[in-house]
């Protein structure tokens, strides 16, 4: 049985279901053509039952048949003229009395006796017998009475074949039998016709997808109908959202690394140079001012500090967006990611005057990533506030506010402010990658949050964070 299921299983899906197809109507029909045959048969045995019960009240039939069996007949007369028909009388003892007209004997069984023995009047019982000849008959046995010139009780045996019968019976089966493997056939073939005219669109759909393995080609698109909503036509739309998902993810990687390498290249390129002369002053022997040689070490160092900034930040942008970090989430209190992140732009702006108006708020998210966002956007404040000038850092209600009080961020650029590696040109001379903001954008996301920048009255830039919450701690908060 194991075998034959994984043998089934092994089929091509279209040959599988032809095959169940053709089961299921070959069950129907099976199951039709027994009951057809079993309610024929069931009413040519009324009908042959309706004339065994006729021959029994045809009148003098009962009466010429005792006579014949108890007293010498006047007359050689058939008890049924015109019919081929058994008949015969039984007693509780003796041999039966067969009509001599009669083409045979039929052969008595208990069941007969057990109609006299009950001795109800007029009492009849069916049953399928046979012969002497062994030919099968059907049998009425009907109880008369006691006969008055030996006291015994006398019953009649009516019977007729059922050749007919029989013979009728086996043409319907042998039809019936021909009609099923017919329809059996017919319903194979039009189950392999539904079949592939079914998983014509699954056939162009396994195409696509041997296509995209061999090529890699992620542009294919399967021909979908608009109107229609059935299985098929779901897991084409889910296949092409799905190509396009990759396709953008791909061109996304592309860019990054393209972006990352021309990023890398500059700080690198520094490096090198900066290091070949000091390599060089040391090889020709001919030493470095010291003056000079402090300012190459210290840009040496602040180009080790810009590429291990720009790995940090590429490391964070290579997480996945969503789903795979919801195990570092809690609950947190936003307000004190927002003082950490204070103190800290407070260090690397101490000309600054930052204020701050913090209330609760408590949030989820990852702490680490929420902390460095609020740093980024608070670095960006610090990075472009003018010396001496103020930055307003405000928390309350799930919204965080930023101000600074810079040259601000023209409206042209303020779409590409949370792209990967974009910069403003005016601001492509100071330090920095390009991807903090998208840090926060990305951060901002996870957390189910908003994420703006808007150009502040009077100057400026406000940025603005917002992020689903409430003002009191959940009861399990530790």
């Amino acid at each position: 049985m194991n075998r034959l299921v994984r043998r089934f299983r092994s089929l091509p899906i279209r040959s599988r279901l032809a095959m169940l197809v053709a089961a299921a109507v070959a069950f129907a029909v099976a199951a039709v053509s027994v009951t057809c045959w079993f309610i024929v048969q069931g009413k040519l045995y009324e009908q042959v039952d309706a004339d065994l019960k006729e021959m029994a009240r045809r009148p003098g039939t009962v009466q010429a048949l005792l006579q014949r069996c108890t007293q010498t007949p006047q007359k050689n007369t058939q008890v049924f003229p015109g019919r081929n028909d058994y008949v015969q009388a039984i007693k509780e003892e003796g041999a039966p009395c067969v009509d001599p007209n009669s083409p045979g004997t039929v052969k008595v069984t208990d069941a007969d006796e057990n109609v006299i023995k009950n001795a109800k009047s007029n009492e009849a019982f069916f049953r399928d017998g046979t012969d002497g000849d062994g030919n099968t008959v059907r049998v009425l046995t009907l109880y008369l009475g006691v006969d008055q010139s030996d006291s015994k009780g006398v019953a009649v045996l009516l019977a007729t074949p059922l050749k007919s019968t029989e013979s009728t019976l086996n043409d319907l089966a042998l039809v019936l039998l021909l009609v099923s493997g017919i329809g059996v056939l017919g319903a194979g073939a039009a189950g392999l016709a539904v079949a592939r005219a079914g998983l014509r669109p699954v056939d162009k759909l396994t195409e696509a997808v041997e296509h995209v393995a061999r090529t890699e080609d992620l542009s294919i698109r399967i021909p979908v109908d608009e109107d229609s909503d059935d299985e098929v036509a779901r897991l084409s739309r889910s296949f092409n959202s799905m190509t396009s998902s990759l396709a953008n993810s791909r061109d996304l990687q592309q860019q990054l690394i393209a972006d990352a390498g021309h990023e890398l290249r500059t700080p690198l390129t520094s490096l090198r140079t900066n290091i070949e002369l000091l390599t060089r002053s040391e090889e020709i022997g001919r030493p470095i001012p010291a003056a000079d040689r402090k300012a190459l070490l210290a840009s040496v160092k602040a180009q080790m500090t810009e590429l291990a900034s720009l790995i940090g930040d590429l490391q964070e942008l290579s997480r996945p967006d969503t789903g795979s970090h919801t195990g570092r989430t809690r609950v947190l209190a936003w307000q004190d990611v927002v003082e950490s992140a204070l103190r800290r732009a407070r260090l690397r702006g101490p000309e600054l005057t930052i204020t701050a108006d913090v209330h609760p708020w408590y949030v989820r998210a990852e702490p680490s990533a929420l902390e460095r966002a609020v740093v980024n956007i608070l670095d960006n404040a610090v990075k472009f506030s003018p010396e001496g000038g103020t930055v307003d850092v405000r928390l309350g209600d799930g919204v965080l506010t930023v101000r600074d009080h810079g040259p601000g961020i023209p409206s042209d650029e303020l779409p590409h402010v949370f792209d990967r590696f974009w910069r403003s040109p005016s601001a492509r001379s100071l330090p920095g990658s390009g991807l903090g903001l998208s840090i926060v954008a990305r951060t901002v996301q996870q957390a189910g949050g908003e994420v703006s920048l808007t150009q502040a009255d009077g100057g400026g830039t406000v940025a603005t964070i917002r992020l689903p919450g409430a003002p009191t701690p959940p009861p399990d908060l530790p």
